[in-house]
């Protein structure tokens, strides 16, 4: 399996912006990440 160019503490710090009222699109466009990959990061 492929690994992950994100630490965990890096996704969480990204899923943590996005709860505080950022919008996703912004935060995958700053972080250079698909939406999909958020939302399934979230969901893990």
């Amino acid at each position: 399996m492929r690994k992950s160019k994100f630490s965990e503490t890096q996704i969480v710090s990204m899923i943590k912006e996005a709860e505080s009222g950022i919008p996703v699109p912004e935060i995958c466009r700053k972080h250079g990440i698909g939406q999909s990959t958020f939302y399934k990061w979230r969901s893990k």
